[in-house]
């Protein structure tokens, strides 16, 4: 079982690492999905991804429960209608326009009503990611 936690932990950091380059794909919630497999697998590999710079901070800030940035919240939200839209307005089916729509609609609910904003705390650093 431990083979496959790291296998998971290790596909979505390699996920992760595409969504640096790749505009519109999620970066830090792949290292958190990494985190979470690798705790239960790899404390060696939890622990290299929590002192990842940039991106690390943020892992652990949501384990703590202190959420994202209001700037990291909106660009979430932007990122989403934008490539939501795009990506419905050029798709050639109605089924997979509507496919996109209904995951982006739930995607855009979860980061509006289930990501807490961290307003209180200063940046623990990795707001770019």
């Amino acid at each position: 079982m431990r083979i496959g936690w790291t296998a998971f932990g290790l596909g979505a950091v390699g996920v992760g690492a595409v969504g640096i380059v790749v505009p519109g794909l999620p970066t830090t919630v792949f290292f958190i999905i990494a985190a979470w497999a690798f705790a239960r697998s790899n404390p060696r590999l939890e622990a290299w991804v929590l002192g990842l710079r940039g991106v690390g901070p943020l892992v652990q800030d949501h384990r703590d429960g202190l959420g994202i940035p209001r700037r990291a919240k909106v660009t979430a939200v932007v990122m989403v209608v934008l490539f939501v839209g795009l990506s419905s307005w050029v798709a050639d089916s109605v089924l997979i326009r509507s496919v996109i729509l209904l995951a982006g609609t739930i995607g855009l609910f979860v980061v509006v009503f289930g990501v807490p904003v961290r307003e209180d705390q200063p940046p623990t650093g990795g707001d770019r990611l």
